[in-house]
Formats: C-alpha cells, sequence, structure tokens
C-alpha cells in the first residue's frame, strides 16, 4: 500500500519574491559596508535598530553598484534618516 497521497493533479509554478533576491557581491565592492553593519550588530546584541545608519549605508552601497534594484530610502524605511540628516545640513548653513 503507497503512503504517497496526490491531492490533486495541480502543479506549483514558483515565482521569485518581490524583495531580497539580489546578485551576490561576488567581487566584494560593498563589503567594507557589510563588515561595518555586521560589526555593529555583533556589539548591539544584534539589535538592528541601533544599527539602521549602517543598513541605510550598506543598501546604497549595493544600489549605487547595481547590485540590487534602486529603491527610494524612505520606500525602504530609513525617511527618518534622511530627514536627520537634511535638517543636520540646514543647520550648519
Amino acid at each position: 500500500m503507497s503512503t504517497a497521497m496526490n491531492f490533486g493533479s495541480k502543479s506549483f509554478t514558483p515565482r521569485p519574491p518581490d524583495k531580497g533576491a539580489f546578485p551576490l557581491d561576488h567581487f566584494g565592492e560593498c563589503k567594507g559596508f557589510k563588515e561595518k553593519f555586521m560589526k555593529c550588530l555583533r556589539e548591539n546584541s544584534f539589535e538592528n535598530a541601533l544599527c539602521r545608519q549602517e543598513s541605510k549605508e550598506y543598501l546604497e552601497c549595493r544600489m549605487e553598484r547595481q547590485l540590487m534594484a534602486k529603491e527610494p530610502l524612505e520606500k525602504l524605511g530609513f525617511k527618518d534618516l534622511i530627514d536627520e540628516k537634511s535638517e543636520a545640513k540646514h543647520k550648519k548653513v
């Protein structure tokens, strides 16, 4: 007696994820940014909220080198970091 069950002949068609699929950094173009981010995570008990600036810089590097699709930083959750930077520039002027 077979233990395999066939619940119909529907076939599974895989599709790529909306986010998260991007080329590996084979040439280490963003390795320094990645290492800085990983160091920050280790030093902060892997509390990623404390390493958002490093995360932003790493993603910017990947986008600049076409290792991931360009996205507005606001859409990636860094709007507050962009606002802080522009406010600091205005205060210096």
